[in-house]
């Protein structure tokens, strides 16, 4: 395969704007995310994820607990797991232990926030690193000569996709799962098309307390462009499977998105059949998840998981950036995923990146300039992830590139070496997948403490495994 030949870097004025309204202080997701239960109550949204018991009467069980709380119990709708969304009309103490308690129900759930997991930096530093340096790469031009994706669909569940000169012809039909119009911003719930509207919203605390006002983010747009941006076009940059092909699944809108909308996302984007939703065209072998919140993986998460994986599709998840432990997150906590760790140009465990067991490998991820950073400390813009981005500040702009850092960054450079080894060998299972990246990642080339999994993947080491 010829080598990309050139980068654009871009510094337009929308693009600069862009980037300085982010504080490159916060390591964390690009939202903050709120606590899991406010003080006075279950869930801050006010709905549940309940699966009931085979032959419980959904309707008598929820007017019971209604009456007795003194609150209405709506159900919403049902998941391609079995359980279904329940919205109660107040914040309640003690509801949710009162439906987990009941014969009739198996399990109940916060329908909890999540939250793309990225921070973005200056956009004008062309260098993609990340692929091709010896200490902190993923030594993926070797790779290339023998593989480059085809023939492979990678679900980005995130944003959503915006128009961009680097991914439209790579991309395939996705869809829009948010099922609120008010998070969605399209002016309806779930529908064909997963364009990003931006998720940008203007006032401090309007997503929760503590959070910020923020300019969108066109998150799944820049993790897209890591996994499968055109190569050879003789503009912008190269993906790590550049002819693989991208189905944009829209599940993270103003203000994050809910787990009972992810959950149906996984499911459908391995094949699997979600009610009221037309069946995946092109199911995806790769499914790619940069977001997470807070709390251990929960049931409707592992369910849908577990669904995918069954279908054959490989789930590649972001590890999270607080520099915690992964398993108290989710998705990055639960089974039979790929979670990945962020690792800085230097080969370290970067200083946002989550660690611990639940880790199963590193990779790029970037690290920029903090405001508390003295002039010439490593933390310079170009360490960042370049990938493709758009210009706009609120709704979608011009094409362009940015760097940002995060796990957000690395996930999708194992999604994209996932596509790569998939293509060349197609039967390979999703355990399959996972073994052969653990097998051929090599040591970290600098210091991590806590965990970092199997190592730093390597691209040519496992393609060539295979």
């Amino acid at each position: 395969m010829t080598r990309p030949r050139s980068v654009l870097a871009v510094a337009g004025a929308a693009a600069a704007a862009l980037a300085a309204t982010t504080a490159l202080t916060a390591p964390a997701s690009a939202a903050p995310v709120p606590s899991e239960a406010a003080p006075s109550a279950d869930t801050t949204t006010g709905e549940y994820i309940v699966k009931f018991r085979a032959g419980a009467d959904r309707g008598a069980a929820l007017r019971q607990l209604g009456g007795r709380f003194g609150i209405s119990l709506t159900e919403v709708r049902s998941l391609a797991t079995g359980a279904h969304v329940v919205k109660a009309s107040g914040r309640t103490t003690g509801l949710l232990r009162a439906l987990t308690a009941r014969g009739d129900v198996e399990y109940a759930e916060p329908d909890t926030p999540m939250y793309a997991l990225s921070t973005p930096n200056d956009p004008s530093y062309p260098q993609q690193w990340h692929y091709f340096e010896a200490t902190g790469g993923i030594n993926a031009p070797t790779a290339w000569d023998t593989a480059t994706g085809t023939g492979v669909v990678v679900a980005v569940l995130d944003t959503g996709r915006t128009a961009h000169p680097d991914l439209d012809a790579n991309t395939v039909a996705g869809y829009d799962f948010i099922s609120t119009s008010t998070n969605s911003r399209d002016g309806n719930g779930r529908d064909a098309n997963p364009q990003d509207e931006g998720d940008w919203n203007t006032t401090d605390g309007e997503c929760g307390i503590g959070s910020k006002a923020k300019n969108s983010s066109w998150h799944g747009t820049h993790v897209a462009g890591t996994i499968a941006a055109v190569s050879n076009n003789g503009v912008g940059v190269a993906g790590v499977a550049p002819n693989a092909r991208l189905q944009h699944v829209r599940v993270l809108g103003k203000c994050g998105g809910s787990t009972s909308d992810i959950a149906d996302a996984i499911v459908w984007a391995s094949g699997g059949s979600v009610r009221g939703i037309p069946a995946n065209p092109t199911p995806a072998k790769v499914i790619n998840m940069s977001l997470g919140g807070s709390g251990a993986c929960s049931r409707t998460y592992q369910s849908a998981i577990t669904s995918a994986v069954r279908n054959g599709a490989t789930v590649v998840v972001s590890a999270g950036n607080s520099n915690a432990d992964a398993s108290g997150f989710s998705p990055a906590s639960c089974a039979n995923v790929v979670t990945v760790g962020a690792l800085d140009r230097e080969g370290n465990r970067a200083f946002y990146s989550n660690y611990g067991t639940a880790v199963d490998v590193s990779a790029p991820g970037g690290e920029v300039r903090r405001e508390t950073d003295p002039p010439g400390t490593k933390t310079t813009p170009e360490n960042g992830v370049l990938s493709t981005m758009n210009a706009g500040t609120t709704t979608p702009g011009s094409a362009s590139y940015t760097a940002y850092m995060g796990t957000s960054m690395s996930a999708p450079h194992v999604a994209g070496l996932a596509a790569l080894m998939l293509g060349k060998r197609p039967t390979l299972t999703p355990s399959g997948v996972e073994s052969a990246l653990k097998a051929n990642a090599r040591p970290i080339p600098g210091t991590c403490s806590g965990g970092c999994g199997a190592g730093l993947v390597d691209a040519a080491a496992t393609v060539g495994a295979v």
